[in-house]
Protein backbone atom coordinates (compact mmCIF):
# COMPACT_ATOMS: atom_id res chain seq x y z
CA UNK A 1 0.00 0.00 0.00
CA UNK A 2 0.90 3.39 -0.66
CA UNK A 3 1.40 6.36 1.31
CA UNK A 4 0.53 9.76 0.44
CA UNK A 5 1.09 13.28 1.98
CA UNK A 6 -0.59 15.89 -0.49
CA UNK A 7 -1.02 19.94 -0.35
CA UNK A 8 -4.27 21.17 -1.48
CA UNK A 9 -5.31 24.45 -2.80
CA UNK A 10 -8.26 25.76 -1.56
CA UNK A 11 -10.64 27.91 -3.58
CA UNK A 12 -9.45 30.87 -2.00
CA UNK A 13 -5.80 30.01 -2.60
CA UNK A 14 -4.62 28.63 0.58
CA UNK A 15 -2.53 25.17 1.39
CA UNK A 16 -3.57 22.73 3.19
CA UNK A 17 -1.18 19.77 4.37
CA UNK A 18 -2.75 15.97 4.53
CA UNK A 19 -2.00 12.36 4.40
CA UNK A 20 -3.86 9.39 2.88
CA UNK A 21 -3.89 5.91 1.28
CA UNK A 22 -6.17 7.31 -1.62
CA UNK A 23 -5.52 10.91 -3.06
CA UNK A 24 -8.06 10.41 -6.00
CA UNK A 25 -10.81 9.56 -2.85
CA UNK A 26 -9.65 12.29 -0.44
CA UNK A 27 -10.00 15.18 -3.01
CA UNK A 28 -13.42 13.80 -3.50
CA UNK A 29 -14.37 14.02 0.14
CA UNK A 30 -12.72 16.91 0.24
CA UNK A 31 -14.24 18.67 -2.42
CA UNK A 32 -17.74 17.14 -0.67
CA UNK A 33 -16.91 18.77 2.39
CA UNK A 34 -16.37 15.25 4.43
CA UNK A 35 -12.54 16.08 4.60
CA UNK A 36 -12.56 18.18 7.68
CA UNK A 37 -12.37 21.74 9.46
CA UNK A 38 -10.35 23.42 6.82
CA UNK A 39 -11.80 22.11 3.64
CA UNK A 40 -15.35 22.77 5.02
CA UNK A 41 -14.31 26.58 5.57
CA UNK A 42 -12.23 27.29 2.73
CA UNK A 43 -12.82 24.74 -0.08
CA UNK A 44 -10.77 22.53 -1.72
CA UNK A 45 -9.87 22.75 -5.27
CA UNK A 46 -7.37 20.49 -6.34
CA UNK A 47 -4.19 18.80 -5.15
CA UNK A 48 -1.26 20.66 -6.68
CA UNK A 49 1.59 18.34 -5.20
CA UNK A 50 1.88 14.71 -3.83
CA UNK A 51 4.86 12.34 -2.29
CA UNK A 52 4.81 8.60 -1.68
CA UNK A 53 6.12 6.52 0.79
CA UNK A 54 6.10 3.04 1.49
CA UNK A 55 5.27 3.35 4.95
CA UNK A 56 2.41 5.42 7.03
CA UNK A 57 5.10 6.15 9.48
CA UNK A 58 7.56 8.24 6.92
CA UNK A 59 4.44 9.82 5.27
CA UNK A 60 3.20 11.42 8.86
CA UNK A 61 6.80 12.33 9.74
CA UNK A 62 7.11 14.63 6.02
CA UNK A 63 3.19 16.08 6.20
CA UNK A 64 4.24 16.66 9.97
CA UNK A 65 7.40 18.48 8.39
CA UNK A 66 5.63 20.61 5.90
CA UNK A 67 3.21 21.89 8.02
CA UNK A 68 5.97 23.91 10.05
CA UNK A 69 6.62 25.78 7.01
CA UNK A 70 6.01 28.81 5.64
CA UNK A 71 4.04 29.99 2.52
CA UNK A 72 6.84 30.45 0.46
CA UNK A 73 8.98 27.03 1.32
CA UNK A 74 6.03 25.16 0.33
CA UNK A 75 5.28 26.66 -2.87
CA UNK A 76 9.29 26.09 -3.93
CA UNK A 77 8.54 23.01 -2.94
CA UNK A 78 5.39 22.95 -5.66
CA UNK A 79 7.13 24.36 -7.98
CA UNK A 80 9.90 21.81 -7.81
Amino acid sequence: MNHFIYILQSQDGRYYTGYTTDLERRLKQHQNGKGGHFTRAFGALEIIYFESFATKSLALKREAEIKTWSRSQKEVLIKG
